[in-house]
C-alpha cells in the first residue's frame, strides 16, 4: 500500500486529531512549573505527544517548551518544525466559534487550522503512512513541535541553547508552496528624542499605530496653540478639531503588513506632515520637519539615507508602526526589513546615524539575521523537486520580506502549506483549511521527508 491511500484511508482519524488540538486554546498565557507560555499551550503539547505515542512512535520534549517525535535510525536527522501555539481569537467569528474544530461544508474551522496546528497533524500523519508503508529512512525523521512561535520563538531558542540535536536539513510548513528559500532580515527598533519646548506651540499628545509590523491606519495629536492655528493645516483625511487651550489633530491611512509597507498609508508619516505646517518653534520644529521630510509617507528609506536593494528580495523597507509622546519625550518604533544579499553590519550603523541626525537615540533593537539558500542548494532544488513532482506544477522558489520559522534554526527553510491563490485565512476571524488541501499538504509532507531522508 502507498502513502497516499493510507493517508486517505486516514481522512476521518487525522480530522479528529486536529480537532482535538484546536479545541484547546493554546494562547500565551502566564508562566507555571513545566508550562513556561502557559497551561493551555502546555497542554497541547501533551496532546499532541500523547497522539504521538498512540501512533507508535517515539517522542521527547525539553522543559515544555519543544517536543518531538521520531522515526528511522542513524547519526543523522532530517527535520520538520511546526508550532502549537496560536494567536488569540479575536473578534468577528461567523462561521464557528474560534475553538470548535467544526468540520463543516469541506473544511476544518477553527485558531490554529491552517497556522499551524493543520500542518502539524499533517506530518505526524505523513510520518505514521511512510513508516506503514514499508519506508526505512537512512536519516531519522524527527517532527519538532514549538510552542512560541507566535511572541517571539524563545522555544526553538531554548532548544539550540540547552543541547537539542540540530538536524542536518529540513523545512517548517508555517509558510507558502513552492518554497520561501529567502526571508528578509529585520531589525525592529525604538527611537526616542526628548524634546524641550519653547514658543506658542506645545506638543501634548502624539500617538499611533499598536505594532511594529503593521502600518497604522490612524494617530492622533493634541497641542497647547493659538486658536486660529488650524488655518494653518491642509491635507486629505485630515481632522483638525478644536480642543479647550489647542488643537486635536487626526490623520486616517491604510493599514498593512510591516513587510509591505507600501500597500498601504502611514497615518503616523501623515500626521506628521500635517503638523510640520504649523509656524512650530525651536526643537518641536526641528522634530517634525525631520518626522516630515525624512520619513512621512516614504516605505523605503530614500531620505533616511539608507534605501537599498538587491536582484533576488528587492527593495529595503520601512514601515513606522507605533509612536508616543510621554513625558515630553518621542518615541517612535519601526520595523526594516532589509535585502537577503546585504548583512546587519551594512545596515544598522546607517540606520541609528539617520536617526541621529534626528536627534533620536536608539532606546530597543531586535534583530532577525536574513536567510537564503540558493536555487542551486541541495534542500532547495529536492524541495522543489517534490512540489513539481506532486503538483504538476513549476516550482519557482521565492523570497520575502515576513519572516517564518524558518529562522529559528539553521537549515530550514519555509515550503508550505499555502497554495498559490489560495485564500489566506491564518490570524483572521473564521480560520479554516480545506480538508482537501490538509491531506494535499499530507501527502506533499510524506515526499518531502521521504527526499531528505533518503
Amino acid at each position: 500500500m502507498d502513502c497516499k491511500t493510507i493517508i486517505r484511508a486516514r481522512e476521518a482519524e487525522l480530522l479528529d486529531s486536529l480537532a482535538a488540538l484546536i479545541r484547546i486554546p493554546s494562547v500565551e498565557g502566564a508562566p507555571a512549573p513545566g508550562a513556561p507560555f502557559g497551561a493551555e499551550v502546555a497542554r497541547c503539547l501533551r496532546e499532541m505527544l500523547a497522539l504521538c505515542e498512540k501512533l507508535g512512535f517515539r517522542t521527547g520534549e525539553m522543559d515544555g517548551r519543544v517536543g518531538w517525535c521520531e522515526y528511522g535510525e542513524g547519526e543523522e536527522m532530517i527535520a520538520v518544525l511546526a508550532h502549537l501555539d496560536v494567536v488569540p481569537a479575536g473578534d468577528g467569528w461567523t462561521e464557528s466559534a474560534p475553538f470548535s474544530g467544526e468540520v463543516k461544508d469541506g473544511r476544518i474551522y477553527g485558531r490554529g487550522a491552517m497556522d499551524d496546528k493543520g500542518p502539524a497533524v499533517a506530518a505526524v500523519y505523513a510520518l505514521a503512512a511512510l513508516r506503514d508503508a514499508g519506508f526505512v529512512p537512512r536519516r531519522r525523521i524527527r517532527i519538532l513541535f514549538g510552542t512560541n512561535e507566535e511572541t517571539g520563538c524563545q522555544d526553538m531558542a531554548w532548544y539550540r541553547t540547552h543541547g537539542g540535536e540540530m538536524p542536518v536539513m529540513g523545512f517548517t510548513p508555517d509558510g507558502e508552496y513552492p518554497l520561501i528559500n529567502g526571508e528578509k532580515g529585520i531589525l525592529t527598533g525604538t527611537f526616542a528624542r526628548r524634546l524641550h519646548q519653547t514658543g506658542a506651540y506645545r506638543l501634548t499628545r502624539f500617538a499611533g499605530g499598536t505594532a511594529s509590523n503593521v502600518s497604522p491606519a490612524a494617530a492622533v495629536a493634541e497641542l497647547q496653540c493659538p486658536a486660529d492655528a488650524a488655518a494653518h493645516i491642509h491635507g486629505d483625511k485630515i481632522t483638525v478639531t478644536p480642543i479647550e487651550g489647542g488643537l486635536r489633530v487626526e490623520a486616517q491611512g491604510v493599514s498593512a503588513h510591516g513587510s509591505t509597507p507600501e500597500l498601504g498609508e502611514n497615518a503616523i508619516g501623515r500626521l506628521a506632515i500635517a503638523l510640520a505646517q504649523l509656524p512650530l518653534e525651536g526643537e518641536l520644529a526641528d522634530c517634525m520637519a525631520f518626522l516630515a521630510g525624512r520619513i512621512g509617507m516614504e516605505t523605503r528609506g530614500e531620505s533616511l539615507g539608507f534605501a537599498m536593494r538587491d536582484e533576488i528580495s528587492g527593495e529595503l523597507t520601512v514601515n513606522l508602526g507605533v509612536a508616543g509622546f510621554a513625558d515630553n519625550t518621542l518615541s517612535l518604533t519601526f520595523s526594516i526589513r532589509y535585502p537577503v544579499t546585504k548583512t546587519y553590519d551594512e545596515v544598522y550603523p546607517r540606520v541609528t546615524r539617520a536617526f541621529s541626525l534626528g536627534g533620536f537615540a536608539e532606546t530597543a533593537m531586535h534583530h532577525d539575521a536574513a536567510l537564503y539558500l540558493p536555487p542551486e542548494s541541495e534542500l532547495v532544488r529536492r524541495l522543489c523537486r517534490v512540489y513539481e513532482a506532486e503538483t504538476g506544477e513549476k516550482a519557482v522558489p521565492k523570497s520575502i520580506g515576513g519572516g517564518t520559522y524558518a529562522k529559528s534554526m539553521p537549515g530550514l527553510v519555509a515550503f508550505g502549506p499555502i497554495f498559490p491563490g489560495d485564500e489566506v485565512r491564518e490570524h483572521q476571524p473564521d480560520e479554516y483549511m480545506l480538508i482537501e488541501r490538509l491531506l494535499q499538504n499530507t501527502e506533499i509532507i510524506a515526499a518531502a521527508m521521504a527526499e531528505l531522508a533518503r
